[in-house]
Protein backbone atom coordinates (compact mmCIF):
# COMPACT_ATOMS: atom_id res chain seq x y z
CA UNK A 1 0.00 0.00 0.00
CA UNK A 2 1.48 3.51 -1.35
CA UNK A 3 1.71 6.41 0.82
CA UNK A 4 -1.70 7.84 0.14
CA UNK A 5 -3.38 4.63 0.21
CA UNK A 6 -1.58 3.79 4.28
CA UNK A 7 -2.84 7.96 5.22
CA UNK A 8 -5.83 7.52 3.62
CA UNK A 9 -7.02 4.09 5.71
CA UNK A 10 -4.66 4.47 8.38
CA UNK A 11 -5.31 1.84 11.11
CA UNK A 12 -6.56 3.13 15.01
CA UNK A 13 -7.47 0.59 17.69
CA UNK A 14 -11.66 1.14 17.95
CA UNK A 15 -14.02 -0.49 20.77
CA UNK A 16 -16.41 -2.55 19.55
CA UNK A 17 -20.20 -1.39 18.31
CA UNK A 18 -23.20 -1.73 20.52
CA UNK A 19 -26.21 -2.95 19.47
CA UNK A 20 -27.97 0.42 18.98
CA UNK A 21 -27.20 3.90 17.55
CA UNK A 22 -29.87 5.82 19.47
CA UNK A 23 -27.64 8.25 20.95
CA UNK A 24 -25.52 8.72 17.47
CA UNK A 25 -28.65 8.88 15.30
CA UNK A 26 -29.55 12.03 18.36
CA UNK A 27 -26.03 13.50 17.44
CA UNK A 28 -27.19 13.76 14.48
CA UNK A 29 -29.58 15.61 14.45
CA UNK A 30 -28.67 17.96 16.74
CA UNK A 31 -25.09 18.52 14.34
CA UNK A 32 -27.78 18.92 11.28
CA UNK A 33 -28.97 22.14 13.55
CA UNK A 34 -25.79 23.40 14.11
CA UNK A 35 -26.05 22.56 17.96
CA UNK A 36 -22.57 21.22 18.43
CA UNK A 37 -22.63 20.65 22.10
CA UNK A 38 -25.48 18.64 22.39
CA UNK A 39 -23.91 17.07 19.73
CA UNK A 40 -20.87 15.83 21.58
CA UNK A 41 -23.20 14.82 25.16
CA UNK A 42 -25.21 12.74 22.70
CA UNK A 43 -21.85 11.77 21.05
CA UNK A 44 -20.08 10.54 24.42
CA UNK A 45 -23.49 9.34 25.20
CA UNK A 46 -23.04 6.83 22.29
CA UNK A 47 -20.05 6.14 23.30
CA UNK A 48 -20.77 5.29 26.43
CA UNK A 49 -23.26 2.89 25.50
CA UNK A 50 -20.57 1.06 23.03
CA UNK A 51 -22.24 2.65 19.85
CA UNK A 52 -18.89 3.66 17.57
CA UNK A 53 -18.24 3.51 13.56
CA UNK A 54 -16.87 5.38 10.85
CA UNK A 55 -20.11 7.44 10.74
CA UNK A 56 -20.18 8.31 14.50
CA UNK A 57 -16.18 9.27 14.75
CA UNK A 58 -16.64 11.56 11.76
CA UNK A 59 -19.83 13.51 13.37
CA UNK A 60 -18.01 14.00 16.53
CA UNK A 61 -15.08 15.49 14.68
CA UNK A 62 -16.84 17.83 12.52
CA UNK A 63 -18.98 19.33 15.88
CA UNK A 64 -15.72 19.71 17.28
CA UNK A 65 -14.74 21.77 14.21
CA UNK A 66 -17.93 23.84 14.94
CA UNK A 67 -16.90 24.28 18.58
CA UNK A 68 -12.94 25.39 17.31
CA UNK A 69 -11.96 22.75 18.73
CA UNK A 70 -9.46 21.62 16.21
CA UNK A 71 -7.31 18.91 18.01
CA UNK A 72 -10.22 17.19 18.99
CA UNK A 73 -11.27 17.06 15.76
CA UNK A 74 -8.44 16.41 14.11
CA UNK A 75 -8.36 13.42 16.36
CA UNK A 76 -12.15 12.00 15.58
CA UNK A 77 -11.57 11.62 11.70
CA UNK A 78 -7.82 10.22 12.42
CA UNK A 79 -10.40 7.78 14.21
CA UNK A 80 -12.77 7.58 11.59
CA UNK A 81 -10.47 6.79 8.94
CA UNK A 82 -9.02 3.78 11.42
CA UNK A 83 -12.80 2.05 10.38
CA UNK A 84 -11.11 1.55 6.44
CA UNK A 85 -9.83 -2.09 5.57
CA UNK A 86 -7.82 -1.12 2.72
CA UNK A 87 -10.01 -0.05 0.47
CA UNK A 88 -10.05 3.58 -0.16
CA UNK A 89 -13.87 4.66 -0.43
CA UNK A 90 -15.44 8.12 -1.14
CA UNK A 91 -16.28 8.93 2.79
CA UNK A 92 -12.81 8.60 3.67
CA UNK A 93 -11.69 10.98 0.88
CA UNK A 94 -14.42 13.32 2.49
CA UNK A 95 -12.38 12.85 6.08
CA UNK A 96 -9.02 13.31 4.92
CA UNK A 97 -10.55 16.93 3.61
CA UNK A 98 -12.35 17.45 7.03
CA UNK A 99 -9.01 16.03 8.84
CA UNK A 100 -6.38 18.97 6.80
CA UNK A 101 -8.93 21.48 7.62
CA UNK A 102 -8.88 20.92 11.03
CA UNK A 103 -5.18 20.94 10.74
CA UNK A 104 -5.04 24.20 8.41
CA UNK A 105 -7.09 25.79 11.40
CA UNK A 106 -4.91 24.80 13.81
CA UNK A 107 -2.13 26.13 12.18
CA UNK A 108 -0.53 23.02 11.58
CA UNK A 109 0.16 23.54 7.63
CA UNK A 110 2.93 21.25 7.12
CA UNK A 111 0.24 18.45 8.25
CA UNK A 112 -2.23 20.00 6.13
CA UNK A 113 -0.13 19.38 3.25
CA UNK A 114 0.39 15.77 4.16
CA UNK A 115 -2.92 15.18 3.94
CA UNK A 116 -3.66 17.09 0.78
CA UNK A 117 -0.77 14.71 -0.68
CA UNK A 118 -1.82 11.67 -0.04
CA UNK A 119 -5.35 12.14 -1.77
CA UNK A 120 -3.22 13.48 -4.45
CA UNK A 121 -1.41 10.31 -4.34
CA UNK A 122 -4.70 8.39 -5.26
CA UNK A 123 -5.93 10.68 -7.21
CA UNK A 124 -3.66 13.20 -9.04
CA UNK A 125 -6.48 14.82 -10.83
CA UNK A 126 -8.33 16.03 -7.75
CA UNK A 127 -8.60 19.81 -8.20
CA UNK A 128 -9.84 20.36 -4.82
CA UNK A 129 -7.20 18.79 -3.28
CA UNK A 130 -4.81 20.78 -5.34
CA UNK A 131 -6.30 23.91 -4.59
CA UNK A 132 -6.13 23.81 -1.43
CA UNK A 133 -2.31 22.49 -1.30
CA UNK A 134 -1.69 25.55 -3.11
CA UNK A 135 -3.14 27.59 -0.04
CA UNK A 136 -1.71 25.32 2.67
CA UNK A 137 1.93 26.29 0.63
CA UNK A 138 1.65 29.94 0.34
CA UNK A 139 1.21 29.81 4.06
CA UNK A 140 4.18 27.40 4.39
CA UNK A 141 6.22 30.28 1.99
CA UNK A 142 6.37 28.07 -0.20
CA UNK A 143 5.69 29.84 -3.36
CA UNK A 144 7.30 28.55 -5.87
CA UNK A 145 5.28 25.43 -5.18
CA UNK A 146 1.65 27.30 -4.46
CA UNK A 147 2.17 28.71 -7.78
CA UNK A 148 2.53 24.90 -9.09
CA UNK A 149 -0.36 23.90 -7.52
CA UNK A 150 -2.45 26.91 -8.89
CA UNK A 151 -0.98 26.72 -12.40
CA UNK A 152 -2.11 22.53 -12.71
CA UNK A 153 -5.91 24.05 -11.27
CA UNK A 154 -5.97 26.30 -14.00
CA UNK A 155 -4.56 24.06 -16.54
CA UNK A 156 -7.25 21.62 -16.38
CA UNK A 157 -10.32 23.93 -16.43
CA UNK A 158 -9.22 27.50 -17.41
CA UNK A 159 -13.12 28.02 -17.79
CA UNK A 160 -13.55 27.53 -14.12
CA UNK A 161 -13.75 31.43 -13.25
CA UNK A 162 -15.55 30.96 -9.48
CA UNK A 163 -11.72 28.77 -8.96
CA UNK A 164 -9.85 31.53 -10.88
CA UNK A 165 -10.95 33.94 -8.72
CA UNK A 166 -10.63 31.88 -5.66
CA UNK A 167 -6.83 31.56 -6.82
CA UNK A 168 -7.05 35.33 -7.07
CA UNK A 169 -7.96 35.95 -3.49
CA UNK A 170 -5.66 33.69 -1.69
CA UNK A 171 -2.52 34.97 -3.89
CA UNK A 172 -4.16 38.86 -2.50
CA UNK A 173 -3.68 37.93 0.65
CA UNK A 174 -0.79 36.64 1.27
CA UNK A 175 0.25 39.91 -0.72
CA UNK A 176 0.45 38.86 -4.48
CA UNK A 177 -2.29 40.81 -6.30
CA UNK A 178 -0.75 42.01 -9.07
CA UNK A 179 0.44 37.81 -9.47
CA UNK A 180 -2.87 36.71 -8.91
CA UNK A 181 -4.28 39.51 -11.79
CA UNK A 182 -2.18 38.45 -14.14
CA UNK A 183 -4.21 34.66 -13.65
CA UNK A 184 -7.80 37.07 -14.61
CA UNK A 185 -5.97 38.70 -17.29
CA UNK A 186 -4.46 35.76 -18.93
CA UNK A 187 -8.33 33.94 -18.61
CA UNK A 188 -9.68 37.48 -20.11
CA UNK A 189 -7.44 37.53 -23.50
CA UNK A 190 -7.90 33.63 -23.51
CA UNK A 191 -11.63 33.69 -23.46
CA UNK A 192 -11.92 36.79 -25.91
CA UNK A 193 -15.08 37.02 -27.54
CA UNK A 194 -16.47 34.11 -26.10
CA UNK A 195 -16.36 35.31 -22.57
CA UNK A 196 -20.02 36.12 -21.09
CA UNK A 197 -20.72 39.96 -19.71
CA UNK A 198 -21.00 38.65 -16.25
CA UNK A 199 -18.10 36.74 -16.52
CA UNK A 200 -15.91 39.61 -18.23
CA UNK A 201 -17.62 41.79 -15.21
CA UNK A 202 -16.05 39.99 -12.34
CA UNK A 203 -12.98 39.84 -14.07
CA UNK A 204 -12.90 43.44 -14.33
CA UNK A 205 -14.17 44.06 -10.76
CA UNK A 206 -10.95 42.23 -9.48
CA UNK A 207 -8.55 44.02 -11.52
CA UNK A 208 -10.01 46.94 -10.13
CA UNK A 209 -11.43 48.56 -13.69
CA UNK A 210 -14.88 49.45 -11.86
CA UNK A 211 -16.04 51.65 -14.90
CA UNK A 212 -15.28 48.15 -17.22
CA UNK A 213 -16.97 46.03 -14.44
CA UNK A 214 -20.18 47.68 -14.17
CA UNK A 215 -20.43 48.52 -17.87
CA UNK A 216 -20.38 44.76 -18.65
CA UNK A 217 -22.82 44.14 -15.32
CA UNK A 218 -25.39 46.45 -16.24
CA UNK A 219 -25.60 44.07 -19.87
CA UNK A 220 -25.45 41.06 -17.78
CA UNK A 221 -27.37 41.74 -14.96
CA UNK A 222 -30.98 40.68 -16.46
CA UNK A 223 -29.24 37.46 -17.19
CA UNK A 224 -26.43 36.61 -14.49
CA UNK A 225 -29.56 36.24 -11.48
CA UNK A 226 -28.15 37.76 -7.79
CA UNK A 227 -24.53 37.06 -8.49
CA UNK A 228 -24.42 39.76 -11.50
CA UNK A 229 -26.35 41.82 -9.25
CA UNK A 230 -24.37 41.46 -7.04
CA UNK A 231 -20.81 42.48 -8.47
CA UNK A 232 -23.19 45.37 -10.36
CA UNK A 233 -23.54 46.85 -6.77
CA UNK A 234 -19.95 46.28 -5.53
CA UNK A 235 -18.20 48.17 -8.69
CA UNK A 236 -20.89 51.01 -7.93
CA UNK A 237 -19.68 50.48 -4.09
CA UNK A 238 -16.08 50.45 -5.27
CA UNK A 239 -16.31 53.55 -6.85
CA UNK A 240 -18.30 55.30 -3.56
CA UNK A 241 -21.49 55.17 -5.15
CA UNK A 242 -23.50 54.08 -2.47
CA UNK A 243 -26.74 55.56 -3.68
CA UNK A 244 -26.85 53.87 -6.94
CA UNK A 245 -25.38 50.71 -5.40
CA UNK A 246 -27.93 50.27 -2.84
CA UNK A 247 -30.39 50.75 -5.99
CA UNK A 248 -28.89 47.89 -7.83
CA UNK A 249 -29.57 45.69 -4.83
CA UNK A 250 -33.41 46.98 -4.54
CA UNK A 251 -34.00 46.78 -7.64
CA UNK A 252 -33.44 43.31 -7.81
CA UNK A 253 -34.74 42.70 -4.50
CA UNK A 254 -38.13 44.16 -6.01
CA UNK A 255 -38.49 41.05 -8.39
CA UNK A 256 -36.41 38.64 -5.92
CA UNK A 257 -36.76 38.34 -2.17
CA UNK A 258 -34.59 35.08 -1.86
CA UNK A 259 -31.11 35.41 -1.54
CA UNK A 260 -30.15 36.68 1.55
CA UNK A 261 -26.57 38.20 0.11
CA UNK A 262 -28.39 40.75 -1.75
CA UNK A 263 -29.86 41.72 1.62
CA UNK A 264 -26.27 41.54 3.12
CA UNK A 265 -24.62 43.41 0.75
CA UNK A 266 -27.56 45.85 0.98
CA UNK A 267 -27.38 46.40 4.63
CA UNK A 268 -23.60 47.06 4.56
CA UNK A 269 -24.24 49.29 1.89
CA UNK A 270 -26.64 51.19 4.00
CA UNK A 271 -24.32 51.31 6.84
CA UNK A 272 -21.99 53.22 4.62
CA UNK A 273 -24.48 55.91 3.64
CA UNK A 274 -25.18 56.38 7.02
CA UNK A 275 -29.04 54.78 7.17
CA UNK A 276 -28.57 52.43 10.04
CA UNK A 277 -32.32 51.64 10.48
CA UNK A 278 -32.34 50.78 6.90
CA UNK A 279 -28.83 48.60 7.42
CA UNK A 280 -30.92 46.38 10.51
CA UNK A 281 -33.50 46.36 8.64
CA UNK A 282 -32.16 44.46 5.78
CA UNK A 283 -29.63 42.38 7.86
CA UNK A 284 -32.96 40.91 9.71
CA UNK A 285 -34.77 40.70 6.58
CA UNK A 286 -31.87 38.36 5.25
CA UNK A 287 -31.43 36.42 8.51
CA UNK A 288 -35.37 35.42 7.93
CA UNK A 289 -34.40 33.34 4.73
CA UNK A 290 -34.14 30.00 5.89
CA UNK A 291 -30.83 27.80 4.57
CA UNK A 292 -28.78 30.70 3.33
CA UNK A 293 -24.73 31.15 3.35
CA UNK A 294 -24.30 34.10 4.99
CA UNK A 295 -25.92 33.57 8.35
CA UNK A 296 -22.50 34.24 10.24
CA UNK A 297 -21.97 37.62 8.68
CA UNK A 298 -25.37 38.41 8.98
CA UNK A 299 -25.79 37.98 12.25
CA UNK A 300 -22.61 40.02 13.17
CA UNK A 301 -23.98 43.12 10.91
CA UNK A 302 -27.06 42.93 12.96
CA UNK A 303 -25.05 43.55 15.95
CA UNK A 304 -22.33 46.24 14.31
CA UNK A 305 -25.80 47.89 12.60
CA UNK A 306 -26.97 48.31 16.90
CA UNK A 307 -23.94 49.23 17.97
CA UNK A 308 -23.89 52.04 15.23
CA UNK A 309 -27.75 53.11 16.22
CA UNK A 310 -25.84 53.37 19.85
CA UNK A 311 -27.68 50.64 20.99
CA UNK A 312 -24.73 49.21 23.11
CA UNK A 313 -26.96 46.97 25.55
CA UNK A 314 -28.49 45.41 22.49
CA UNK A 315 -24.99 45.34 20.19
CA UNK A 316 -23.30 43.47 23.42
CA UNK A 317 -26.00 40.66 23.72
CA UNK A 318 -26.03 39.89 19.80
CA UNK A 319 -22.43 40.00 20.27
CA UNK A 320 -21.90 37.29 23.03
CA UNK A 321 -24.40 35.06 21.59
CA UNK A 322 -22.53 35.43 17.89
CA UNK A 323 -19.62 34.54 19.81
CA UNK A 324 -21.45 31.24 21.28
CA UNK A 325 -21.70 29.88 17.78
CA UNK A 326 -18.18 31.25 15.68
CA UNK A 327 -15.87 31.59 19.03
CA UNK A 328 -12.59 31.71 16.78
CA UNK A 329 -14.07 35.55 15.39
CA UNK A 330 -11.08 37.23 17.11
CA UNK A 331 -12.76 40.48 15.26
CA UNK A 332 -16.13 39.74 16.67
CA UNK A 333 -14.28 39.07 19.83
CA UNK A 334 -12.24 42.66 20.44
CA UNK A 335 -15.53 44.02 19.12
CA UNK A 336 -17.18 42.81 22.55
CA UNK A 337 -14.27 43.41 24.62
CA UNK A 338 -15.41 47.06 23.09
CA UNK A 339 -18.79 46.91 23.78
CA UNK A 340 -18.69 45.32 26.93
CA UNK A 341 -16.93 48.54 28.34
CA UNK A 342 -19.76 50.94 26.83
Amino acid sequence: MGRGAALLGCLVFLAGCGSGEENTTLGMEALKALDYEKAIENFELARAAGESGKALARAEGIAYMGMTQYNMAALCFLEALGYSDGWVEEVDYDINFYLAAAYTKEGRLQEAEEVYCAILDMQPANADALFLRGNARMGLDNYTGAREDFDKVIAMDGKNFDRLIQIYEVLHSYGYKEVGQTYLRAAMDAGGEQMSAYDKGRMYYYLEEYQSAYLALEAAKDQGGAEASLYLGKSYEATGDYNYAASVYNNYLAKDTSDARIYNQLGLCELARGDYHAALAAFQAGMQIEGNDVMQSLLFNEAVAYEYLHDYRQASVLMESYLKTYPDDQVARREYEFLSTR
